[in-house]
C-alpha cells in the first residue's frame, strides 16, 4: 500500500507488537509489525486516497483474531495456562475490544438487593456470536430480557473465555456486569493449577494479573474462577491467596469489577460439590465478591447457608440448571419453583444454560417460548433501572430478515449481529384491574421494522366505558435536565382511529415542576413551541422529521418537556378509544422508535470522524462475469479511523464502486448511492470480498469507503459530514 503519486512502494519500519494496555489504538497501528505502512495524500476535498498494486498473494493475518477463511475478525480463547501467561495486547485485538463500561444503573450492584445472574452455556461457545461483525445465521439464539438480570457470565469448557465483544457491548448497554470464565477439569486441569498455583506467590500472580489486564483492555467486568478438579495441598493452600490477589487487582484496575467462584473443590483440595455455602468452601466465599453453587440443592441448603452467608446473603448465587440435570428443585418452565425458594431466602439466583428453550425446543417457536420461559420468573426477578441520556432505542435484537434504515430498507436476506441490538423493554402482558377485560401485551417482532431488524409488537384491548389502557415499557431513574425532547415512532395495523401517545411519570414530587408539555412541528397552535430565529444543526435534524407521515405508514410524534428538580422514572405508551367510541377496541400498534434526549446536547457540536485509513489489503479473482468480459475482483481490507466513542451507538460503513480510470479528486460529486456495508462498534471495520471492477489496462480502478457516524441522540448525520477515504488500484505490469 503507498500514497497516491509517483512515489514507488517502500517498506515500512518493524515495530515491536506486544504492547501496552493503556496503549490507544491509534498507538497500536503504528507498532503493527511488517506490515507496509500506507502513506497518504489530503486531497482539496480532505478525502484520504491510497494506492494499490493488486497483487494475490497477501501478508497472512493471524489465525486467532480472523477466520482462516473468510478474514472476518473473529472473538477467541485461551487453552492453555502458555497462552494465558504468553498474551499481551495487541494491535489485531481492537475488534474485541467493547465500546466502554457498562452503562449507570439503579440500584447498582453494591446494593444488599438480591441479584439475578446468567450463565450463558450454549453448545460449547463461539458459535455465530463469534463473528464480530456479524453473519447471515437464519435462526440465532437471541437473548432480550436484559431488564430482569445483573450479571452475564460468557462460559465454555476453554481454559480462558474471553465474553465475545458483541455480548458485552449488548449487556453495558443495559447496565449489566459482563464475567467472563476461567476453567480447569480432569486431569489437565490438575496439572494447570499445580504449575500455577502449588509454587510461591508469584506464579499464581503472574495468572491473576493476566486476568486483570484481559478484563480491562477488552472492557468486561470480571471472571467466574471454576476450578473442576483435585488440588494438592499446596495448590489448594494458595488458592485463597490467587481469589484475594485476585479480586484486589481487578477492584483497582476495573471499576465495579466481580470476581465470582463455583461451589466445586473444598478446602482439603478434594472436588466434592457440595451444593451449598459450608465450612468446607466459605474460605474461597471470603476470599471473591461472590460464591455460585452447584445445582443439586433442597430448601434446607438454603436454610444452614443463611448463618454462613451473614450479611451477604446477595453474594451467594444459587445455581439452577434449566436443563434440570440431576435431582433439581426445578428447571425447564418449571425453573420458577427454584427460583421461588431462592428468593424466600433472600439469595440471588444463577440461571444456568436458560438458552435451554434454544437448543430443545422448536426453533420456529423460539421467541414464544423464551416469552413464556421469562415470565413465568417474572414476578421473582426485580428489575433494574437505565439513569442516563440519551435514551434512544429503536428495539432492534441485533437480528433480521432484513434491515431497514429510518424506514427505507437496505438489504433483504437472514442477518445476525449482536452488537446491533438496542435497549430493550419489558416484555409481558399488562390486565386492567377490575373486569379483566382490558389488557397489553407486548412481543417482539421481526415482520417490519423503522430501524434495524424488527419493532416492539403490542397488542391490546380497550374494554367499553374504558378511556385508555396503557404499558410500561422501560424502568428509568434518570435526573431530568431542564429541557428534554421526547420522540415516538410508531404504526397502527389496519384501520384504526386508536389514539397512541408517550407518557411519563417523575418522581421527587415535593420538588419536581413540569413547566409544560408541547408538541413540535403539529398543526395545533395550542400546543406549537416558540419557533426559534436559527434553529441549531443538530436540533434542526432531530425535530425534522416530527408530527410527518413517514414512508412505512410510520409517524412520529417529538414532544418538548420543561422539567425542574424531577427525576424521570417511567416511560409508558398510552393507547385511548377514538372519540365518540362506545365499543370494546382492539388495536395492534408496532413502536419502531423511542428517543429521551436532554436538550442541551443537541446543542454541543458533533465531533468529526478523521484519519481514515485503508490496510491489511487481500485481492482475490471473481469468476468472469461471461465470455469475453474480463474476471472481476474481490477486495477484503481494514478500515481505521478516529473518533470519540462516548459520543456514537455505532458507525456505519458504506463503499462507492467506481467503474475503473476514476480521477483521484472525484470526491462527492458523483451521483452514486452508497451501498451499506455494515455496522462498526469501534473505529475499524474489516471488508470482506467486496465485487470491484477490473482495472482496465493503463487506468486506475477506484473504491471509495465512507463512515457515518450513529450518534448517541439518533439522528442522522448528513453525508458531506462522513469520514471517507479511496483506494486507486491498478493492475501488475507483465
Amino acid at each position: 500500500m503507498e500514497a497516491a503519486g509517483p512515489v514507488t512502494r517502500t517498506a515500512a519500519r518493524r515495530r515491536d507488537r506486544r504492547l501496552r494496555a493503556s496503549a490507544t489504538l491509534e498507538e497500536q497501528r503504528e507498532r503493527r509489525p511488517g506490515r507496509r505502512r500506507p502513506r497518504r495524500r489530503i486531497e482539496e476535498d480532505q478525502e484520504a486516497v491510497f494506492r494499490e498494486v493488486v497483487s494475490f498473494t497477501p501478508d497472512p493475518l493471524p489465525d486467532r483474531y480472523y477466520d482462516k477463511d473468510t478474514t472476518k475478525p473473529i472473538s477467541f480463547y485461551l487453552s492453555s495456562l502458555e497462552e494465558l501467561l504468553a498474551w499481551t495486547p495487541d494491535v489485531e485485538e481492537g475488534f474485541n475490544v467493547a465500546l466502554g463500561p457498562p452503562e449507570c444503573r439503579q440500584p447498582p450492584l453494591s446494593s444488599g438487593r438480591p441479584r439475578t445472574l446468567i450463565c450463558h452455556d450454549m453448545m460449547g461457545g463461539y458459535l455465530d456470536d463469534k463473528f464480530i461483525q456479524g453473519s447471515a445465521a437464519q435462526t440465532p439464539y437471541s437473548f432480550y430480557h436484559w431488564q430482569y438480570i445483573d450479571i452475564f457470565v460468557y462460559f465454555s469448557h476453554h481454559t480462558v473465555t474471553i465474553p465475545p465483544v458483541s455480548w458485552t457491548n449488548a449487556a453495558h448497554r443495559h447496565g449489566v456486569c459482563m464475567l467472563g470464565t476461567f476453567i480447569t477439569e480432569w486431569k489437565k486441569g490438575e496439572q494447570l493449577c499445580e504449575a500455577f498455583l502449588a509454587g510461591d506467590a508469584r506464579s499464581h500472580q503472574a495468572v491473576a494479573d493476566q486476568l486483570v489486564l484481559m478484563a480491562q483492555f477488552f472492557r468486561f467486568d470480571g471472571w467466574l474462577i471454576n476450578i473442576e478438579n483435585s488440588l494438592s495441598l499446596a495448590a489448594v493452600g494458595n488458592l485463597p491467596h490467587f481469589l484475594r490477589y485476585l479480586t484486589a487487582r481487578l477492584h483497582q484496575q476495573v471499576p465495579r469489577g466481580l470476581v465470582l467462584w463455583y461451589d466445586s473443590v473444598v478446602s482439603s483440595g478434594q472436588l466434592r460439590w457440595q451444593d451449598e455455602l459450608n465450612q468446607q468452601n466459605r474460605v474461597f466465599f471470603d476470599s471473591c465478591d461472590g460464591f455460585f453453587t452447584n445445582y443439586n440443592w433442597r430448601e434446607e441448603h438454603l436454610e444452614r447457608m443463611l448463618g454462613q452467608a451473614g450479611e451477604r446473603l446477595a453474594d451467594v448465587y444459587v445455581g439452577v440448571d434449566v436443563f434440570a440435570r440431576g435431582s433439581v428443585v426445578g428447571g425447564r418452565f418449571d425453573t420458577d419453583k427454584s427460583l421461588e425458594l431462592i428468593r424466600k431466602h433472600g439469595f440471588s439466583a444463577a440461571l444456568f444454560a436458560p438458552g435451554w428453550v434454544y437448543e430443545c425446543l422448536e426453533k420456529a417457536d423460539f421467541f414464544q417460548n423464551q416469552d413464556k420461559f421469562w415470565s413465568l420468573l417474572e414476578r421473582y426477578l426485580p428489575t433494574h433501572s437505565i439513569c442516563s441520556l440519551p435514551f434512544v432505542t429503536s428495539f432492534c435484537l441485533g437480528m433480521g430478515t432484513r434491515r431497514v434504515c429510518y424506514g427505507q430498507e437496505e438489504a433483504v436476506g437472514p442477518w445476525y449481529h449482536p452488537n446491533a441490538q438496542e435497549i430493550q423493554p419489558l416484555f409481558g402482558e399488562h390486565r386492567l384491574e377490575g373486569d379483566g377485560r382490558g389488557w397489553v401485551k407486548t412481543h417482539c417482532c421481526l415482520a417490519d421494522a423503522w430501524n434495524g431488524g424488527s419493532s416492539l409488537l403490542i397488542r391490546g384491548v380497550i374494554p367499553p366505558k374504558v378511556g385508555n389502557v396503557a404499558v410500561r415499557l422501560f424502568s428509568l431513574q434518570v435526573p431530568v435536565p431542564p429541557k428534554i425532547f421526547l420522540s415516538l415512532v410508531y404504526k397502527l395495523e389496519g384501520p384504526s382511529a386508536v389514539g397512541v401517545a408517550l407518557e411519563l411519570t417523575t418522581g421527587d414530587a415535593g420538588s419536581c415542576h413540569v413547566g409544560g408539555i408541547m408538541m413540535l412541528n403539529e398543526t395545533s397552535s395550542r400546543h406549537s413551541p416558540r419557533p426559534l430565529r436559527v434553529p441549531p444543526t443538530k436540533l434542526a435534524r432531530w425535530v425534522g422529521r416530527c408530527g410527518q407521515q413517514l414512508s412505512g405508514g410510520w409517524v412520529q410524534r417529538c414532544y418538548e418537556v420543561s422539567l425542574r428538580g424531577c427525576l424521570l422514572q417511567d416511560l409508558f405508551v398510552s393507547f385511548s378509544r377514538p372519540p365518540g367510541s362506545q365499543e370494546e377496541e382492539n388495536f395492534t400498534c408496532r413502536l419502531g422508535e423511542i428517543q429521551v434526549v436532554d436538550a442541551n446536547s443537541l446543542l454541543a457540536p458533533l465531533p468529526q470522524v478523521q484519519a481514515v485509513t485503508i490496510s491489511h489489503v487481500r485481492w482475490q479473482a471473481a469468476a468472469s462475469e461471461g465470455e469475453g468480459r474480463p474476471a472481476g475482483l474481490r477486495l477484503s481490507c481494514t478500515l481505521h479511523w478516529s473518533y470519540l466513542l462516548p459520543h456514537v451507538r455505532c458507525f456505519r460503513v458504506h463503499c462507492c464502486r467506481g467503474t475503473g480510470g476514476g480521477s483521484p479528486g472525484r470526491g462527492l460529486s458523483e451521483p452514486e448511492k452508497p451501498t451499506f456495508l455494515g455496522l462498526a462498534f469501534i473505529n475499524r471495520y474489516r471488508i470482506v470480498d467486496l465485487a470491484v471492477a477490473p482495472a482496465g489496462p493503463g487506468r486506475d480502478g477506484r473504491v471509495e469507503f465512507l463512515v457515518e457516524p450513529v450518534p448517541k441522540e439518533g439522528f442522522l448525520v448528513p453525508r458531506a459530514e462522513w469520514g471517507r477515504a479511496a483506494m486507486l488500484y491498478s493492475m501488475p505490469r507483465t
